[in-house]
């Protein structure tokens, strides 16, 4: 497993520039206020839980073992729990108010079954926002994680992607493709016609939908595997993060999930 080839905000600021952009959208979407208003909230928690795993680095410097690093903030977690249970939709705080009692050995268990892959499809919600804070600081100090990669996963830390982004770039024609990662919140290049779930590059089978509701984004199936991804046009609206952005047009994964298409790995929203 490679580090990040470049610099990384630091990953407190770039949670806080997230529940900016959430609050913002909040704003003008009344579709997607409950989901961007939570989102925005749990970013701001997430920032509070990276500022630990930062602090612990600093008492005691961080491998990139799970098993190694966690002592130094678990006990920080639990606030992310407390917010989710607090204000997450119903399944979701259940799940999460049951999490913070749990004997921290168990918590544990889970987070350690999540970092070796069993979330990796976005089975295991709460483990994956837990763990994302300590992901991310670690990719800006460039500790590389100790987790097996996976085919079209994410370089560094071998998550599948759950967004996809277009940006213009002056040493191609028309828009770069750019995937983003679920777990370490990077991105990285990749060719814009392939599915990064199963490779196919036949453009005949890689069929994209756009609506007039939501014209900067489009999602961009597959019909071998039946997956899809949701990609953002920043070349329109560099503000955007498409993350956060993604939240707005949440009537186009269920309009997916219609036509037999499953997302290669929920949003924030869960879909």
């Amino acid at each position: 497993m490679t580090s990040p080839a470049t610099p990384r905000e630091p990953a407190e600021a770039a949670f806080a520039r997230r529940a900016a952009r959430a609050d913002e959208l909040a704003g003008s979407s009344r579709a997607a206020l409950g989901p961007l208003r939570f989102a925005a909230g749990l970013y701001r928690a997430q920032a509070t839980l990276a500022a630990a795993v930062a602090s612990a680095h600093r008492q005691r410097p961080l491998v990139g073992r799970l098993q190694s690093d966690l002592d130094g903030f678990a006990g920080a977690l639990r606030a992310l729990l407390r917010y989710a249970a607090g204000a997450g939709p119903p399944a979701l705080a259940e799940e999460a108010r049951s999490r913070e009692t749990e004997d921290m050995g168990v918590a544990r268990a889970r987070l350690e079954a999540c970092w070796s892959g069993d979330c990796a499809t976005g089975e295991d919600y709460l483990s994956r926002a837990l763990l994302r804070p300590y992901l991310e600081v670690l990719a800006g100090l460039g500790i590389a994680p100790d987790r097996s990669q996976r085919p079209g996963g994410c370089p560094f830390c071998a998550a599948p992607p759950w967004i996809a982004a277009r940006r213009s770039s002056p040493d191609v024609d028309g828009a770069r493709r750019f995937l983003g990662c679920s777990l370490c919140g990077g991105e990285w290049p990749v060719n814009r016609v392939r599915c990064p779930a199963c490779e196919e590059e036949n453009p005949a089978r890689l069929p994209s939908f756009q609506t007039d509701a939501h014209p900067f984004v489009r999602i961009e199936g597959c019909e071998t595997c039946h997956r899809y991804l949701k990609s953002i046009d920043l070349t329109v609206d560099a503000r955007s993060i498409p993350e956060v952005d993604d939240l707005v047009s949440l009537a186009l994964d269920l309009w997916a999930a219609e036509q037999g298409f499953q997302r290669i790995e929920p949003g924030l929203a869960g879909v």
